[in-house]
């Protein structure tokens, strides 16, 4: 039969009319031309999703991996320890801790890690290569039936390249003993293509005693065919070992004790290892659209800290060891079904994910990484099926829906001292989404669902407090995008989520915490501006309100961020680009009646580059530029110097970097 194919936002959006073999290769063309962002009209289904291409990320300047993710508008990562530690991040009125509540995926696989040692849904990024990075995905709230588990905040999926358009090799040096080697490439090979990448690094940072952070990082990667048509098969490797400066408490520096980059134990520190194997075969038709991925994970984690200094053992210190041990082993699969020729287009995709973790963690007392005490073994199985479907319908052209619904399964095993344990639970989540629009270049949404996350199976199958295996959460959200103006990309959304408990498994005590039911409320205004070819400029505000309830009056304080502000005025013109960034993070309380407050922070990065003769380009990149000496993370709680007599409530704090630059040459061919 034959088929006509019209560009409009809407054809765009059903994979280019579903052409064969190459439906990827105009997107591709327009990442590596112009980088311009993409128009989400007639494609996204709420005002709080979208797509960051591969120029606009390369634009991007980052201090570590996991601020790539930062290009999502409102989301926050940071540090409080040494670098090869998973980042703290911060979305929607929530402090996901090192990642809970935020589902992340790098080609597929899930990083999030489920019942930790350290913390549920440990996101660690480090193993992250951004030059590899071809696009970002990401979206927000429990709106999809896709996301499953810990997407309640938001969902970001990092997609790696096939094939580059050039070899690449670079080399960074830098303050605080930065330095940092890459080369990747991708030639033909085999009727396909063998992408490479190997990554060594160190760094110090400014620390007294230096982080030391040495990183090795591999990919190798065998793919035929195109992105929507053919298959690849990767494996990964990442080692690392740091030291860390945990938080200082901010007395000690009141009185001349400590220096902002001092430490109270230097044996704090750890390492890290991931390696995988995992494999992606696609298949995309007129009439229907396969995706079948499955993956192999082997990481490891020895993780030595110490934030409560003396209070708990006034001879040999309080650092405790979590080490970690796990092997996750996972199949997604999709399936879709285009419907088309009978005056209504409507696709059908059906889903499966399997997932396994075999995991042995514990926590012991320690003193400079030498092992004292045991608190807890543990041996970990945790498995998880999920099945959804969802509907996608244009009603007409100015009325699309997307219809969900997920099913997920849990079963939670543990062994520790006491004997074998177990747990089961499951949850059902529905989700609609409506789109309206376009009108004068403006689409209106309205979308609900519900979504959850899951539980330490540790907590799950305590036998004194047992802990929910899923809690539930509940959005709802209102938004609208527009491009009226001309050049301007525009997206505003008001949103309500609530979840059922905030009981959670706390890694460093070893045991369950009861946290009361809460609510979030937030208005998100994003904005991109691209009034020449060679200029772009980008303007995020967040707002977040979060409240615990049922709790008594006045003490219903979440220690999450209230307000969230990104400003980036990116340069592409003849041999010559740079980008300047501007980052406000809003104040927060720091305990539960709002009487203690971390103050907000601004930090400006900037980065210039120019392109040499024979395909060379020399970056000069700057971080903190105005040099503010702000905290990166901040808590409050108490602790015990070894000079003081009793123990004391304070404000924590882990300062932010100093200002520093780094000079880049890569050479392409």
């Amino acid at each position: 039969m034959h088929h006509t194919c019209r560009l409009t936002p809407f054809a765009l959006s059903l994979m280019l009319c579903h052409l064969p073999a190459r439906a990827d290769d105009l997107v591709l063309q327009r990442v590596l031309i112009d980088g311009s962002r993409a128009s989400q009209l007639g494609i996204a289904d709420s005002a709080n999703a979208g797509s960051v291409n591969q120029k606009q990320l390369e634009m991007r300047t980052v201090y570590r991996p996991g601020e790539l993710l930062e290009a999502a508008p409102g989301l926050v990562a940071t540090q409080h320890s040494g670098e090869g530690k998973a980042n703290q991040f911060f979305l929607r009125g929530f402090n996901l801790d090192h990642g809970t509540d935020l589902r992340t995926t790098v080609d597929d696989m899930p990083v999030n890690q489920r019942s930790h040692a350290h913390g549920q849904g440990w996101t660690d990024l480090n193993f992250l290569i951004p030059e590899l990075a071809a696009r970002l995905d990401y979206r927000k709230g429990p709106y999809s039936a896709r996301d499953g588990d810990f997407a309640s905040a938001g969902a970001a999926a990092i997609t790696y390249a096939n094939r580059l358009a050039q070899t690449t090799a670079s080399a960074s040096i830098g303050q605080n003993g930065f330095a940092r080697t890459l080369l990747a490439g991708s030639p033909d090979a085999l009727a396909g293509n063998l992408l490479y990448a190997l990554e060594v690094l160190h760094n110090d940072g400014p620390f007294t005693r230096p982080d030391n952070y040495r990183k090795v990082n591999a990919v190798l990667r065998y793919s035929q065919g195109y992105a929507n048509n053919g298959f690849s098969i990767s494996a990964m490797a990442y080692r690392a070992g740091w030291n860390a400066t945990d938080q200082i408490p901010q007395r000690a520096i009141d009185n001349g004790t400590l220096g902002r980059f001092d430490a109270i134990d230097d044996s704090d520190g750890g390492q890290a290892r991931r390696y995988s194997v995992s494999g992606v075969w696609r298949r995309t038709g007129a009439a229907e659209a396969s995706k079948v991925n499955a993956y192999v994970i082997r990481n490891q984690l020895d993780l030595y800290s110490n934030f409560t200094y003396f209070l708990n053992d006034p001879v040999n210190g309080d650092q405790f060891s979590q080490p970690d041990r796990r092997v996750t082993s996972g199949v997604d699969a999709t399936h879709t079904w285009h419907g088309h020729g009978t005056g209504i287009n409507a696709d059908l995709t059906i889903g499966l994910q399997l997932q396994n973790d075999n995991i042995f963690n514990g926590l012991y007392n320690t003193r400079r990484r030498e092992r004292l005490s045991t608190t807890r073994e543990d041996h970990v199985v945790e498995s998880s099926l999920g099945l959804f479907a969802e509907h996608q319908v244009r009603w007409s052209d100015k009325l699309r829906s997307v219809a969900g619904v997920r099913a997920d399964t849990y079963r939670f095993s543990a062994r520790d001292a006491l004997g074998f344990a177990r747990s089961r639970d499951r949850q059902l989540s529905p989700s609609l989404n409506l789109i309206l629009g376009p009108w004068a270049q403006t689409e209106w949404y309205l979308n609900a669902g519900n979504g959850f996350h899951s539980n330490d199976a540790r907590g799950t199958v305590d036998r004194v407090a047992p802990a929910p295996g899923l809690a539930r959460t509940r959005g709802l959200e209102a938004g609208v995008r527009s491009e009226l103006l001309p050049k301007l990309q525009s997206a505003l959304s008001l949103y309500r989520l609530d979840i059922d408990s905030e009981l959670v498994f706390v890694g460093d005590a070893g045991n369950t915490e009861a946290g009361p039911a809460s609510r979030r409320t937030g208005i998100e205004l994003s904005n991109y501006y691209k009034p020449f070819k060679w200029l772009a400029l980008d303007l995020d505000l967040a707002f977040a309100k979060a409240r615990a309830r049922g709790v008594a009056t006045g003490e219903d304080r979440i220690g999450a961020v209230e307000g969230v502000g990104q400003f980036a005025l990116t340069v592409e013109r003849g041999p010559w680009s740079g980008a300047l960034r501007l980052r406000y993070v809003g104040a927060r309380p720091l305990i539960e009646d709002d009487s203690v407050r971390a103050p907000g922070s601004t930090t400006m990065n900037g980065r210039i580059g120019y392109r040499l003769a024979s395909g060379l380009l020399l970056e000069i990149e700057g971080f903190n530029l105005t040099n503010r000496r702000n905290a990166a993370i901040a808590y409050y709680y108490e602790s015990r110097l070894r000079n003081e007599s009793e123990a004391r409530q304070d404000v924590h704090f882990h300062p932010a970097e100093s200002r520093s630059l780094r000079l880049t040459l890569v050479k392409k061919w």
